[in-house]
C-alpha cells in the first residue's frame, strides 16, 4: 500500500511540473503596410507540414480609427498560423491567437495586399530553406 501511495505521489509530482516549450528565435519581417494595417511574418516559424504545405506565424495589426488622436497604447494585433500552398497562391488560417480553426477553407491570396506579400515573401524564404520542396514558387 505504501509503495502505491509513493508511486502516486511521484506520478503527480512529475505531472505537475511546468511543460518545456521549445520555441525558436523570432525573426519578424514586416511587409509593406496597407490602408488596412500592418503585417509581419516570422522567418523562424517556417515549416513544411506532412502534406507539403508551408506553415508560418504571422501577426496582423489593424489600423485603429483613433491612432492619430490618442495616446493610448496600440493593440499588438492578432497572431495567425497560416498554411500556404505556394504553387497555387492559396492560404488558410489554421489558428488565430492560439485558437485552432478546424477545417478552415483555402482562399486565394490575391486581393489583400498584406496577405499577398506574406505569401510571396514566405514562399521565397522557404524555397531558400528547402529548394526541393513541392511548394517551391516558380
Amino acid at each position: 500500500m505504501r509503495a502505491l501511495v509513493l508511486t502516486l505521489v511521484l506520478v503527480c509530482t512529475l505531472m505537475a511540473r511546468p511543460a518545456v516549450v521549445l520555441a525558436g528565435p523570432l525573426n519578424w519581417h514586416e511587409v509593406p503596410a496597407s490602408p488596412a494595417g500592418r503585417q509581419w511574418w516570422d522567418e523562424g516559424s517556417l515549416r513544411f507540414n506532412r502534406d507539403g504545405a508551408l506553415t508560418v506565424l504571422s501577426r496582423f495589426q489593424p489600423v485603429e480609427a483613433d491612432d492619430l488622436t490618442t495616446t493610448r497604447p496600440r493593440s499588438l494585433g492578432d497572431l495567425y498560423v497560416m498554411q500556404i500552398d505556394c504553387e497555387q497562391n492559396l492560404f488558410r488560417d489554421t489558428s488565430i491567437n492560439g485558437i485552432p480553426r478546424w477545417r478552415s477553407e483555402w482562399h486565394p491570396a490575391d486581393g489583400d495586399a498584406l496577405t499577398e506579400a506574406v505569401v510571396q515573401q514566405s514562399c521565397a524564404a522557404a524555397s531558400l530553406l528547402n529548394p526541393t520542396s513541392p511548394t517551391r514558387p516558380a
